[in-house]
């Protein structure tokens, strides 16, 4: 076990499904045969949680290389101690919201350090961020805040379909404007680089969706794909990319499911997650790409319909689990054949 990687484990919402999802997913003793888990979180709530099910039990800890890998055990670091009985599922309160951040800021802290080899997200509720006092949309915003990262990229990505979005949480009247040649150029550029490094591939294949119907019909229903997005393919295929498109998006996804492509690129965030959660709904996985820390995440919210009736499906956050492991191991390496040459 002292050979496995640690991954670092925020608890999300003490409210949400994190707590649920947590204690059944160290429930899978295949987890533990592929890293160290240390949860950043609260003992106490994720004890209430336990009480449905009494597989596991707690094991706190003060730092990440504390945690012992032992199945059925969960090694946890008390970023918070919320009062008994504040935190009901399924009720968001402030105070855990503070302490939802909390737990993303320090395993931030920890990934940067080395005292974790990636940090895994368990679901936060963006509307809970704001009114805890933190302005950012999401895990990923505050995060590449953290890191001082200006380029990122929001990749969601299953076994068989990967996509990258130029845009993302902004409303679809909107999107036209926020596009621009050197944004996708840099996501084609970011996604291609993450997908040597971190996951393995030597010549990665990119596809780039079209925004407009049948891509514009040569500008009758739009111009962004002549005026945008073409200029930054050829710009990427220039500097040795290997990406193709933009594609009508009506037909691109069944070709990139297909294996012809590695990954896709989408101009907005429903044109890009729709064909991949509808093959991928439980195990999709969120993953930052273009951080100087391994992030991946849950790729679901904090479900709060169903917090607390343990029906929460753990799929995403094992997937999530296993995404980290391998990119941490593919850094690993490359790192290894640096020092070699």
């Amino acid at each position: 076990m002292k050979d496995l990687p640690i991954i670092g484990i925020t608890m999300g919402d003490p409210s949400g499904i994190g707590p649920e999802i947590i204690i059944k997913t160290f429930s899978d003793l295949g987890v533990y045969e592929i890293c160290n888990p240390a949860i950043l979180g609260d003992p106490g709530v994720l004890l209430e949680s336990m009480k449905v099910r009494k597989k596991n039990f707690i094991n706190e800890i003060l730092k990440p290389s504390d945690a012992e890998g032992r199945p059925g055990q969960i090694d946890v670091m008390a970023i918070s101690r919320l009062k008994r009985g504040l935190m009901i599922p399924g009720k968001p309160r402030i105070e855990g919201g503070k302490a939802m951040v909390e737990y993303i800021i320090k395993a931030v802290e920890m990934a940067r350090q080395g005292e974790i080899a990636a940090m895994v997200t368990c679901p936060i509720s963006k509307v809970l961020m704001h009114e805890a006092g933190y302005s950012f949309d999401g895990h990923t915003q505050l995060i590449s805040h953290l890191t001082n990262t200006e380029d990122y990229v929001m990749m969601i990505a299953g076994e068989k379909l990967r996509v990258s979005l130029i845009t993302i949480h902004c409303a679809l009247r909107d999107v036209p404007d926020s596009l621009d040649e050197q944004k996708i150029y840099k996501t084609i550029s970011i996604t291609s680089r993450a997908l040597r490094k971190d996951f393995g591939l030597k010549r990665p294949r990119l596809a780039v969706a079209a925004l407009n119907p049948h891509a514009g019909e040569s500008g009758l229903f739009g111009s962004e794909e002549e005026e945008i997005i073409k200029p930054a393919i050829e710009r990427a295929v220039n500097e040795g990319y290997h990406v193709d498109g933009p594609f009508p998006a009506d037909t691109l996804f069944h070709k990139a499911k297909s294996g012809q492509f590695d990954a896709v690129v989408a101009m907005y965030h429903d044109q890009g997650l729709i064909p991949l959660k509808l093959l991928h709904f439980s195990d999709a996985v969120n993953v930052s790409l273009g951080l100087p820390i391994i992030r991946t995440s849950v790729d679901h919210g904090t479900a709060y319909d169903i917090a607390g009736k343990d029906i929460a499906d753990p799929s995403s956050l094992k997937a999530a689990i296993r995404m980290a492991v391998r990119i941490a191991r593919n850094r690993s390496r490359g790192e290894q054949v640096k020092r070699l040459k």
